[in-house]
């Protein structure tokens, strides 16, 4: 009778495991092929100067060309675009910063192989629309060369998987150009949460809330609302997620696992796409709110948003709560921390929370400085500028550790993971808001390496 009874706890047991298991959505992590390895700390051979090819010449890829010119140890080689306008004004801009002997490539829609062949290029800096990203990119790393990828690097988990293995393959770099872990308000956060001010970090937000009415018809052949037409979910979560990643160490000690996605109806993206096309739109699938919930192996959440479609104030909400602090940038910037004792303590021993905003949260920042933010080279970057300094610091950084062989702040397991968000949340939104599975893209290496750090000459 008893070991009836075992046997029927034991089949109960394997049924509740397989509903549980049929509660979440599997995703393939493919085996790493034969002859490849990891390239976690990747270190490749120093380059006296970086020599810089860049496709795609238009609103980031311009003002990509001459803020390159102020980055010390680096050249800009060869620009290439396929309108040949943008080619010669990209030149001009360059021969104004007296860089010559720069090859152009233009006109037809491949004109960028070209510059990938060249000998004359190390670093492949993409700058195009997001459905050219991949190609553009695999093919450079075949040419033998590093890539910089502007975000997002890959909308599709094929993708992102390619990338990762050619990556491996060719044992060349390949990053994505996220600029907003750059920023200064992200960069001080990060120093003091390292430094355990904030307790331990339980829960994360990051967004993009950026209303893009004024920039549409700034797009080649409309592309980006093409793209909002044809796609549902996150389209563009990295500048949200990249940060607030760094936060919690992703793929240095801890992994996203799961996920969940729900979204509004769509309304303002039908109603632009009949005003730029001049016809109503028989479906537009993206929303113009979507939201993603994930969970990490260590039983962190992170909280990420999207919307480019109404007229909300510009934000990426960036928050940091953790067991003893909490830090968020909009709409104002503060720190909020637990003042004089902790739980151990008691209850009634509790202290009030103090909260450091203006000149107190400069000088509470000022305790904890990133080794990234010497006040000369801040000064520098936001003459610069980009962005208010964050994307020169970014190409600055992404020249030095090419220049000393060191790895690269951002490698390309940041990438796919932050990238995934896309795909991912489509796949919950198209299943009723069901949990998806975050593939481990570092294949079993996610605690390899214990928190996040930046690379300097020794």
């Amino acid at each position: 009778m008893k070991r009836h009874i075992s046997l029927l706890v034991i089949m109960l047991f394997a049924l509740f495991s397989c509903a549980e298991q049929q509660n979440i959505i599997r995703t393939d992590v493919p085996e790493r092929p034969a002859g490849q390895e990891s390239v976690l700390g990747l270190r490749t051979e120093p380059l006296e100067t970086v020599r810089i090819g860049i496709v795609g010449l238009g609103m980031r890829g311009g003002s990509a060309v001459e803020r390159l010119t102020y980055v010390p140890d680096c050249r800009i080689t060869a620009i290439c675009d396929i309108e040949q306008d943008r080619v010669e004004k990209s030149l001009a801009r360059l021969a104004a910063r007296d860089v010559a002997d720069v090859l152009p490539f233009g006109g037809e829609a491949e004109s960028w192989r070209g510059l990938c062949e060249s000998p004359e290029v190390d670093l492949v800096y993409i700058c195009t629309d997001w459905k050219t990203h991949v190609p553009i990119a695999l093919y450079a790393m075949e040419c033998g060369k590093h890539v910089a990828i502007e975000v997002p690097a890959a909308t599709t988990l094929d993708d992102i998987w390619a990338l990762i293995n050619m990556s491996e393959k060719t044992r060349r770099h390949c990053m994505m150009l996220e600029n907003c872990v750059y920023d200064f308000f992200e960069m001080s956060t990060l120093a003091m949460a390292q430094e355990g001010v904030f307790g331990e970090v339980l829960h994360v937000e990051g967004a993009y809330h950026h209303c893009l009415d004024p920039f549409w018809d700034e797009y080649w052949e409309s592309w980006r609302l093409e793209f909002n037409k044809e796609n549902r979910g996150d389209v563009y979560p990295t500048h949200g997620i990249g940060p607030v990643c760094q936060i919690l160490g992703i793929h240095r000690g801890d992994r996203m696992k799961t996920l969940v996605s729900m979204d509004t109806k769509p309304v303002n993206g039908p109603k632009i796409y009949e005003l730029k096309n001049g016809e109503p739109c028989p479906e537009f699938r993206n929303a113009d709110q979507t939201s993603t919930l994930i969970r990490t192996e260590n039983g962190k959440t992170m909280l990420i948003q999207h919307d480019v479609m109404t007229p909300r104030p510009y934000d990426r909400l960036y928050q940091v709560v953790g067991t003893d602090g909490y830090a968020g940038k909009y709409p104002v910037q503060l720190y909020c921390l637990r003042e004089n004792a902790s739980l151990e303590d008691g209850y009634d021993a509790l202290g009030t929370e103090k909260i450091y905003s203006g000149d107190a949260l400069k000088e509470l920042q000022a305790e904890y400085p990133n080794v990234l933010m010497n006040p000369e080279f801040v000064e520098l970057a936001k003459s610069v500028g980009g962005h208010g300094g964050m994307d020169f610091i970014m190409d600055y950084r992404l020249v030095y550790c090419l220049h000393n062989g060191l790895p690269l702040d951002m490698d390309v397991y940041d990438m796919a993971e932050w990238c995934s968000v896309s795909e991912l949340s489509r796949i919950s939104l198209e299943n009723g808001s069901m949990p998806v599975e975050v593939p481990d893209f570092t294949r079993g290496e996610w605690n390899k390496v214990d928190g996040y750090s930046y690379a300097f000459v020794k």
